[in-house]
């Protein structure tokens, strides 16, 4: 299964093809600003070989260097067998095309960074016929932005960075300048900031923090994910009462009576809990003949 993770840091380059020109100067190349940026279909599947599907395709148009293609691949770890993967999309992509193609590989991991960066050669030593040297965005060379008015001047690579340090102790400071950096951002533009980083952050501890900031910092907007987040803001704040009103009450918590209260997101039945917990007698008498 994809996860939202992978989706987002391949995703937030289709939102703004600009991002790559300006990611490049991280990464030791110098790509003009586009003038024109097109979405192109991912599949790269012929008529008779097995599927190959690139995450995200997009033809980018400069006034310096002309057009050239670039193909996104979020990578999660380490497959030994992606980078004959990636030379056939390389290549494909170039026979189809008849373009430049690019290669932009974005991790979350400074592992998988450092293979992601090896370069490949698919012929015998003595005769390297073709060779893959992906640019690879991640921990090791993406910024870590923190403060408010760096975050404010380019939000979306903002959002990448956060992705990109998703499992770095940077992250903390880095979502605290963009939740700053989009208090005072008009909607439209920040509902889609909001929503790629949380999917980015996918399950590590960095989301939880994302979560309370976007719920405190950014209340007013109306979007999904913006919602959920709050919600399970409000969820987990309720639970937290459930806990202590039985704690204060001198009943014993169990491990099992604990989980299952904090595991719960229905913020109604918390707050059946919660009147429960006022009176039962037990900790385990608040889930009633659920």
């Amino acid at each position: 299964m994809v996860s939202s993770s992978h989706e987002a840091m391949h995703r937030i380059f289709q939102h703004d093809p600009g991002l790559f020109s300006r990611v490049s100067r991280f990464l030791g190349v110098d790509v003009p600003t586009p003038v024109k940026a097109s979405i192109l279909p991912t599949d790269l599947t012929e008529a008779n070989p097995v599927e190959r599907r690139v995450d995200t395709l997009l033809r980018l148009e400069t006034a310096e260097q002309g057009a050239f293609l670039l193909a996104v691949e979020a990578q999660g770890n380490r497959k030994p067998d992606k980078p004959a993967s990636w030379a056939y999309y390389v290549s494909y992509l170039w026979t189809k095309y008849r373009l430049p193609t690019a290669l932009l590989v974005v991790c979350q991991d400074h592992a998988t960074a450092r293979w992601a960066q090896q370069p490949v050669c698919s012929g015998p030593s003595q005769m390297p016929t073709l060779t893959l040297r992906p640019l690879v965005a991640g921990p090791h060379n993406m910024p870590v932005i923190k403060d408010p008015e760096e975050a404010r001047a380019d939000l979306v690579l903002a959002s990448l960075a956060a992705i990109t340090h998703a499992a770095d102790t940077a992250v903390n400071e880095i979502l605290k300048a963009l939740s700053t950096a989009l208090r005072d951002t008009p909607e439209d533009i920040a509902d889609p900031i909001v929503e790629f980083t949380a999917q980015g952050l996918g399950n590590r501890p960095a989301k939880h923090l994302w979560r309370n900031l976007v719920a405190v910092d950014l209340s007013f907007y109306k979007s999904y994910i913006s919602e959920e987040i709050r919600d399970e803001g409000r969820a987990e704040g309720r639970a937290e009462d459930i806990l202590l009103v039985l704690e204060q009450r001198g009943l014993d918590v169990s491990d099992d009576v604990r989980g299952r209260i904090t595991d719960c997101t229905d913020p109604d039945l918390l707050r059946l809990w919660l009147m429960r917990a006022v009176t039962a007698p037990k900790a385990e008498e608040i889930f009633g003949d659920q």
